[in-house]
């Protein structure tokens, strides 16, 4: 199954991730943010920290869930490669997430993103999981 695929948008960037089940889907559109920012071949695990976050729906646990990863990104300097979703439900989230720190003669690093937004998204159930998300970059 692919992982996901990057999708033209006016003036933002998009990505549909697939995912078996709706864990899978959540990682699968992590990584394909994070493919976004930086070339992940090579990328160590050398951090690991634990996520927990709670929101009223699962489109805005989506949301929140990338952009608490942008903020690793941003604040922590790091770029995450895995991301293992250990429980996931209408309204809860845990995972732990691994990646290193940058390391700008190692980490070939492609282009900002912002932020996720709610602009045309979709968490679809058929056969597997199929989300859509726009990132604002």
């Amino acid at each position: 199954m692919t992982r996901f695929e990057v999708i033209d948008h006016t003036a933002d960037i998009g990505i549909v991730a697939y995912g078996s089940d709706l864990k899978e889907a959540f990682a699968n559109t992590a990584y394909g943010m994070f493919s976004l920012i930086a070339e992940l071949k090579g990328v160590g695990e050398e951090f690991c920290r634990e996520i927990d976050l709670q929101a009223p729906d699962q489109e805005t646990l989506l949301v929140d869930w990338l952009n608490e990863l942008l903020y690793m990104f941003d604040v922590d300097h790091v770029i995450l490669s895995r991301f293992d979703i250990t429980d996931l439900n209408q309204s809860r989230l845990r995972a732990t997430v691994f990646g290193e720190q940058i390391d700008a003669l190692r980490h070939q690093l492609k282009g900002a993103v912002k932020a996720a937004t709610y602009h045309s998204l979709k968490i679809e159930k058929g056969n597997g999981f199929r989300i859509q998300v726009i990132l604002d970059v």
